[in-house]
């Protein structure tokens, strides 16, 4: 099958993807110093419009994660936006996209360490869908591994070299006949899944774990609050949450970029309430969807139309 990916932006222009390259000697990849954003762009086939979601929000945060791992661009937020937008048109997709960007240390060099070294940013898009295809809902687990710890690789940042730890999660979940994993903090409550937040639902209070629970602070998890809030009345409890709590719970999900918002059914093969998708959740999903596609007019300015 044709590479459905056309073009990249590399070394400071866009690019035919097959141009796109590194070597094998550079230090974010030998040593995994880059961190990364994932941003999604929802297609709107009735107005025949692209809509890239909370993209300033994703740059702002990708910032930061860069001034942890002492990564520099010569590029702003408004000089990125327009990139992605020109790379977008270029592609001329009409589906849902999903687009990367990663900031690397760009130097050809043997030895550890971030001082001194040269970066430089690459991004691409690709048609993009359900992350989870072909289930409705997912079996999950605890997974054996820990989340790592903030003073260790804070999670908070999108530090590629941390993605090591999901993948252990993931593969691991998956190997032993479940769908996905959620990961506990070393002092044994819950952060997130492998590579998305997690809510629950306990009489019709909505929770989630708080953000010293070296958790991602995802940009969907925020959009997800803000619309329980501003569309059902309800107030999100971000606290410690312990693992007893998820075979309790009336109802799961998953949230993230990749994920966007997707029910859990059972935890350690213990349903989650009735076995189904919740009252709440598909409220959720259905906010989230309409929203995404540009369908909501009052959250029009998390969209920037391409």
């Amino acid at each position: 099958m044709d590479n459905p990916v056309k073009y990249a932006f590399f070394e400071g222009k866009i690019v035919p993807i097959g141009e796109a390259k590194v070597s094998i000697m550079t230090h974010g990849f030998m040593y995994a110093t880059s961190i990364f954003e994932g941003i999604r762009a929802y297609w709107n086939a009735e107005q025949k419009s692209m809509y890239i979601l909370r993209l300033r929000e994703h740059l702002e945060r990708m910032q930061d994660s860069m001034k942890i791992m002492f990564l520099e661009i010569n590029y702003s937020v408004d000089d990125l936006v327009k990139i992605i937008a020109d790379l977008l048109k270029k592609e001329q997709f009409q589906t849902d996209v999903y687009i990367r960007i990663t900031v690397y240390k760009s130097a050809q060099k043997i030895g550890v360490g971030l001082q001194r070294l040269p970066s430089d940013i690459c991004i691409f898009c690709v048609p993009f869908d359900d992350y989870y295809e072909g289930t409705e809902g997912l079996k999950v687990c605890i997974s054996n591994w820990r989340r790592v710890e903030d003073n260790a690789i804070p999670a908070r940042c999108k530090i590629v070299g941390a993605y090591a730890n999901s993948a252990l999660c993931k593969a691991d979940a998956v190997l032993g006949g479940y769908d996905e994993s959620i990961v506990l903090t070393e002092a044994g409550s819950v952060s997130e899944g492998s590579a998305m937040n997690l809510f629950l639902v306990k009489h019709g209070q909505l929770i989630t774990p708080h953000k010293s629970e070296n958790i991602l602070e995802g940009i969907t998890r925020d959009c997800i609050m803000v619309l329980a809030e501003d569309n059902l009345n309800i107030k999100t409890d971000c606290r410690v949450v312990d693992r007893s709590e998820l075979y309790l719970a009336d109802e799961l999900f998953f949230t993230g970029t990749g994920a966007q918002v997707k029910p859990i059914l059972s935890v350690d093969n213990r349903p989650v309430g009735n076995g189904k998708i919740g009252l709440l959740t598909q409220k959720l999903m259905d906010l989230y969807y309409s929203m995404a596609h540009g369908k909501i007019e009052k959250y029009k300015h998390w969209l920037i139309p391409v």
